[in-house]
């Protein structure tokens, strides 16, 4: 098994769906990673353990879901010195709201970055960047996405522009 670069915690088996989007992206740049669940509240030093066993196994970035009260990323990053990115999940409660101002909301001199509400996807694009800065393979693949999504929305464009001269 591969070192994980990034770890990803979520608060609950039912933030999995969300999650999932994460671990694909980061399997599409060849990063390992290591997930898991683990409460900030219900399991506060099983998160503790990993997160220390993570950052000795070499993890460089750390994903951070929850949903509702999501004290999840705030209290990974009160336990490290590693970039900690917090995914705010929609819920019950406001589609989100409340997950997206308590995991942005954070006191000075512990940064969460935070994405978007149910915006895995992103946050594993931004651990990949925060590990391109110091690997240039990561670098070129992250170039080359970069690419390929400009090259999509530009034959889109095409495809439009024929419509409608067609029309």
């Amino acid at each position: 098994m591969n070192t994980p670069r990034v770890a990803i915690l979520m608060g609950s088996d039912s933030d999995l769906p969300v999650m999932r989007k994460a671990a694909e992206t980061l399997d599409g740049f060849g990063v390992p990673y290591r997930m898991t669940i683990g409460s900030a509240h219900r399991a506060p030093e099983y998160v503790k353990d990993f997160v220390a066993k993570t950052e000795r196994d070499g993890v460089g970035v750390f994903i951070a879901a929850a949903g509702m009260a999501a004290h999840l990323a705030g209290a990974v990053a009160g336990m490290t010195a590693k970039p900690v990115i917090g995914v705010p999940l929609s819920g019950n409660l406001s589609g989100g709201l409340d997950s997206l101002l308590s995991t942005v909301q954070m006191p000075p001199g512990v940064p969460v970055a935070t994405v978007a509400v149910d915006g895995a996807k992103n946050a594993a694009i931004l651990a990949v960047q925060m590990l391109a800065i110091a690997d240039a393979l990561l670098a070129d693949k992250m170039t080359q996405h970069k690419k390929c999504m400009a090259d999509s929305v530009m034959k889109k464009a095409r495809d439009l522009e024929a419509q409608l001269a067609g029309a």
